[in-house]
Order: C-alpha cells, then sequence, then structure tokens
C-alpha cells in the first residue's frame, strides 16, 4: 500500500506541476507579458515534452537505447496534416479536427512502432540504438520523395506530382522536398496542455500496473524475468508501441502549428535532443522529463534575450558536465542522501515529540 500511495503521490505532483505552470502562462498571456517570440515557443514546448516522456518511457522504464524517436514524431506530423487537410469538408470544426488529427497521427505513429518494434526489439544495446537511427532517417528520406493529394476522390499517394492524378479541385498536401504546405494552423497551446495531461495519464499508469512492473522487471534482469515466465517480446512492444503513438501525436500537433513542414525538421538532431532532455531530467523519472524539456528547450530564447545566446553551447555543457558529477560521484551522492535524511528525520522527530 505504502509503495501504491507512494507512486500515486508522484502522479499528483506531477499533473499538479503541469497544471500550475498552465495556469501561471496563461495568466501572463491574458496580461500580455510574454514576448511573441516565448509565445511561439508554447506548443512546441509541449510537443517536446510529450516526446521526452515517451522516449523515457523506452530508455527509462525499458532499458532500451532508442535513436529513431524523431521517425514517430515524423510519421505523426505528416499523417495529422493529411487527415486535418482531408477531413476539412467532413468536420468544419477546428478543435475536433485537431482531436481527429491527434489520433490520426497516434495510431500511424502506433503501427511504425509495430513494424519497427517486432523486428528491432530482438536487438540490444548498440544494435538497437543503430537500427533504430536507421529507421528514423529512412523515414526521413521516405516522406522527402512523397507526394500526397486529395480530392473528391480520397488520398492519392504517389512519387511525383504529376502521378497523383488530381481530379479538378483537389489539393496537393505534401510535396516531396517542400514538404507540407498550406498546413491550417489548429494547433494550440490548450490543445498541448491536454496532450500532456494524457501522455502523464497514459505513461504512470501504465508504469503502475502489473505490465510496468513487467517491463521493469525485463530492464532489471532479462533473465530473470523470463526465468518467471514474463514474456520478453509483449512486455517490450507494449512500452515501445505506447512510445511511438505519444510520439506520432506529438508530431501531428507539432506539424499543424506551423503553415509548413519539412521531413528534415525530424532529422538525427532532434531525436538527440529529446534523448538529452531524458538523460538531463533522469533516466525513469516522468517528472525530470517534463520540466527538463520545458527548461531546455525555452533555454535558448531567454539566453537570447539576456543576450546570451553565444554561451548556449557552453551552458549545455556545464549542465552536462554537473549532472554526471552529481550521479556517477559517490562522495556527492552520499552527501545528498545524507542531506535528503535529514529532512526525512526532522519530520519523524517532531511528531514524535509532538506525542510524548
Amino acid at each position: 500500500m505504502k509503495k501504491i500511495n507512494k507512486n500515486s503521490l508522484n502522479g499528483f505532483i506531477n499533473y499538479g506541476i503541469v497544471i500550475a505552470a498552465f495556469v501561471v502562462l496563461q495568466l501572463l498571456l491574458n496580461r500580455g507579458a510574454l514576448s511573441n517570440s516565448l509565445q511561439s515557443l508554447l506548443v512546441p514546448t509541449c510537443c517536446y515534452i510529450v516526446m521526452a516522456v515517451s522516449l523515457n518511457l523506452t530508455v527509462g522504464i525499458l532499458g532500451e537505447l532508442s535513436l529513431g524517436h524523431a521517425g514517430f514524431m515524423s510519421l505523426g506530423a505528416f499523417s495529422g496534416i493529411t487527415a486535418a487537410i482531408a477531413l476539412q469538408g467532413l468536420i468544419p470544426s477546428p478543435a475536433l479536427r485537431l482531436a481527429a488529427a491527434l489520433l490520426v497521427g497516434g495510431l500511424v505513429g502506433a503501427i511504425g512502432g509495430v513494424i519497427i518494434g517486432v523486428p528491432v526489439l530482438r536487438l540490444r544495446g548498440d544494435y538497437l540504438a543503430i537500427v533504430t537511427l536507421a529507421f528514423g532517417e529512412i523515414i526521413k528520406n521516405v516522406i522527402m520523395v512523397l507526394y500526397i493529394g486529395v480530392d473528391e476522390k480520397g488520398l492519392h499517394v504517389a512519387m511525383s506530382e504529376a502521378g497523383l492524378h488530381l481530379a479538378e479541385g483537389g489539393v496537393t498536401i505534401v510535396k516531396g522536398p517542400m514538404g507540407a504546405v498550406n498546413v491550417p494552423k489548429l494547433a494550440s497551446f490548450t490543445a498541448g496542455f491536454l496532450l500532456i495531461l494524457v501522455t502523464l495519464l497514459v505513461v504512470q499508469n501504465l508504469v503502475s500496473s502489473r505490465s510496468g512492473r513487467a517491463i521493469m522487471a525485463l530492464r532489471d534482469n532479462r533473465i530473470a524475468a523470463e526465468s518467471v515466465g514474463i514474456n520478453v517480446t509483449k512486455y517490450k512492444l507494449m512500452a515501445f508501441v505506447t512510445s511511438a503513438a505519444l510520439a506520432g501525436a506529438a508530431g501531428a500537433l507539432f506539424g499543424l502549428n506551423y503553415s509548413s513542414t519539412v521531413s528534415s525538421k525530424f532529422d538525427f538532431n532532434t531525436s538527440i535532443l529529446v534523448l538529452v532532455f531524458v538523460v538531463l531530467g533522469g533516466l525513469g523519472s516522468i517528472r525530470g522529463s517534463v520540466i527538463a524539456a520545458a527548461l531546455l528547450y525555452v533555454l535558448p530564447e531567454l539566453l537570447r534575450q539576456f543576450k546570451l545566446a553565444e554561451y548556449r553551447m557552453l551552458i549545455y555543457a556545464i549542465i552536462l558536465i554537473l549532472v554526471m558529477l552529481c550521479t556517477n560521484n559517490p562522495m556527492l551522492k552520499q552527501l545528498m542522501d545524507n542531506t535528503i535524511g535529514k529532512f526525512k528525520k526532522q519530520p519523524a522527530a517532531a511528531e514524535k515529540g509532538g506525542a510524548q
């Protein structure tokens, strides 16, 4: 019961942090206290928070290194954009069309997770990282030569614009190297906030469930987990597909925040950026991923406003070094444990004195 209560408390704290941040930012927006550049970062920040939490499910909870997470984001972005434009006639409401686009993006991301996860999750360590890296690059290059259009007959997909054979009044949505153009900007900060809450709900409930404990058992000792009857393929695929689906939904929201989107936005550097958020926030720490993604994504703009943009990489390097020292130095870890232990003992002593 204590463990369940602790997990529930951590979950409510995470929800509280996100809700408090949303309320504060909405108040600042209503008062005009945020600059236009900071306002433009609100939706992408929400997307990267979802990306960091979802990748933490694979890297921190499952314990497998994935370097192609941006590939699932790319699948979600272009499928979500295609759905939003194709459904304009059927769903006139922008909010409902955005919700449908997020669902389509998450579904396509999950399908990509199944296709990649079934053969790839048999690998381990560096081999898994290399294959997922290759997957992200393959997706980027495939979308770069893909043309998608829609007319009264439905969707058309081809390798050239002439090959679409659109009827009169048809619209080309994705134009190969040019990416998706004339995209309706349906994304909003409120939608990003709700997507973060849904992501936290899914990931935290999965981690606290029986399946989550099986996934963490595989991370800690695969041989021992197999010996007690845990299905390795099933639980690995469950975590991987859930992570891919959330990344796809984040990609759909990200793509619908801009009037045009190209596949080069979802390259290897994007995957590494999300991995940095996860590592700095702490492997397996959902709260850490939320805070690290929010701070580090907004940090360049804050540095630019304080005229410190040229020192951005130096500051990143210092932060990384400090994180490595704090997590790997036995003396610092002992000092932190002693400090935390003192704070835990003080309330206990106060309660004992009050009882006497």
